[in-house]
């Protein structure tokens, strides 16, 4: 229904709407509204920031080659589960086999030195060679030893066993095919690497991670770093799951400002099981500040008008006047007040949106 003012009423402050009966036209309904005062509560500031999934780096390993050498055979696809150990590729390594050879030739001198001072410490005890004979061998024994160890270690690098190099001592056989081995269990996420190509240490061939946990991070603008301590509870809203939430805690506050952004960085964990989240996806971080006490009005009491945020305080139970108040970002059905109106002050806590076009429509005479 029309519901108009007496022609008294039209002179008065345009920002105040009157709902009493003695305003009313004949056969309009009553106004019924919800007055409250005005609360100090316990207030928790959620801070929402974009940021995306990525993997977990105590969870993720780049693998390549521990020689220089082509590609002979690649058997991890990319999506492939693989267990600490298996074989991702195999190499064949011209560096390979020329260290085994002199590994080889390191032992045999090893073991003649070895037999060396050992027949002249006996011939030494029967005086047949003076001690300074004695003490030649036993030097050529200890540098024959230490190149031993230094062969064996260069295989170690090469990315030979213990118990390959044992059986490489025992039968002699040179075998110049590394092997690329998962250095942790998960999935082939990346692959890098064609039949035929000449690697090197330094090149990562394959990644693999273990998804079933992701980061989730984001850059929080320094102005509002305040609000962030770790353990802090939080919702992640991920778009491209149609919004799906997750919970979780803030796991991680970054201890420094980055100089181009001026952000800190901020870190969550969440368990991926489903595999459902896939690192490069963008999701959003809600993070729940520290609760404080805090004047708030509903967020049903607030009317957005010429771009302000305004509230209907309540001159008496039927008249209310349209008041500018600066308020904080809403969390849980709430927002916090900046300025513009005291605790205890009654204001109308519901059906504003009907009772601002109500007043905009009697003073505009419609």
């Amino acid at each position: 229904s029309d519901l108009r003012t007496s022609s008294d009423a039209l002179v008065q402050d345009p920002e105040i709407i009157d709902i009493s009966p003695d305003g009313l036209e004949p056969d309009s309904p009553t106004w019924v509204v919800n007055i409250q005062p005005v609360e100090i509560r316990p207030f928790s500031q959620t801070l929402r920031v974009t940021g995306k999934v990525e993997f977990d780096e105590q969870r993720v390993a780049k693998i390549g080659a521990s020689v220089t050498g082509r590609v002979t055979e690649i058997i991890a696809i990319p999506g492939q589960v693989v267990d600490k150990g298996d074989v991702l590729a195999r190499i064949n390594s011209t560096e390979l086999g020329q260290t085994q050879l002199a590994f080889l030739k390191a032992r045999a001198a090893d073991e003649l030195a070895q037999r060396a001072a050992e027949r002249a410490r006996i011939l030494y005890k029967e005086d047949v060679i003076a001690k300074a004979d004695l003490q030649r061998r036993e030097s050529e024994a200890s540098t024959a030893a230490a190149e031993r160890r230094a062969m064996a270690d260069q295989l170690r690098v090469l990315g030979m066993f213990q118990t390959q190099i044992d059986e490489l001592g025992k039968t002699g056989n040179v075998n110049s095919i590394s092997a690329v081995t998962a250095s942790i269990p998960g999935t082939v996420v990346e692959r890098n690497i064609v039949q035929g190509q000449v690697v090197q240490p330094a090149d990562a061939l394959f990644t693999v991670s273990d998804l079933s946990v992701v980061w989730v991070t984001a850059q929080v603008p320094e102005q509002e770093a305040y609000l962030l301590a770790p353990d802090q509870p939080m919702r992640i809203e991920v778009p491209a799951l149609k919004n799906r939430v997750y919970e979780g805690k803030l796991v991680h506050v970054g201890e420094l400002v980055s100089n181009d952004s001026r952000t800190v960085s901020a870190r969550t964990a969440i368990d991926n099981t489903d595999r459902q989240l896939k690192p490069g996806m963008l999701a959003t971080m809600l993070i729940s500040g520290t609760s404080v006490d805090h004047p708030v009005v509903p967020a049903s009491a607030v009317v957005r008008e010429d771009g302000y945020d305004h509230v209907f305080i309540a001159l008496s139970d039927s008249q209310f006047k349209l008041t500018v108040v600066r308020l904080g970002p809403e969390s849980n059905g709430v927002r916090p007040i900046i300025s513009g109106i005291e605790p205890g002050t009654r204001i109308v806590t519901e059906q504003v949106y009907h009772l601002n076009n109500e007043r905009k429509k009697r003073y505009s005479g419609g």
